[in-house]
């Protein structure tokens, strides 16, 4: 595991024991690719700030007009759509209980 990766999941960690609410992984924040470990923690603290998901729904699609442009500047290409803002939430398939080999 690189030290960059062990750096991010420590953080992960440890935001997760500090703050008591759930913490997304890396891949959940659209253009966390083009981000540094600060912008990514800067923007779940953000997102976990905001009471109502109105206020997260805006801040999600102004992220990711900032992504989008901060990707073509770079030459790198996004998915054009931010993930929905209710994955993870038990919607469509998973890792849940049953339904494994021989079911």
């Amino acid at each position: 595991m690189k030290t960059r990766d062990k750096s991010f999941l420590l953080t992960l960690i440890l935001t997760a024991g500090l703050s008591g609410s759930v913490v997304y992984a890396e891949q959940e924040v659209y253009g966390s690719q083009l981000m540094t470990n600060q912008e990514r923690i800067e923007h779940r603290t953000k997102m976990q700030s905001m009471k109502t998901l109105e206020e997260r729904e805006r801040y999600r699609m102004e992220h990711h007009k900032k992504m989008m442009e901060r990707a073509k500047q770079q030459g790198v290409t996004l998915p054009d759509m931010p993930m929905p803002s209710n994955r993870g939430m038990g919607d469509g398939p998973g890792g849940g209980m049953g339904g494994g080999k021989g079911r």
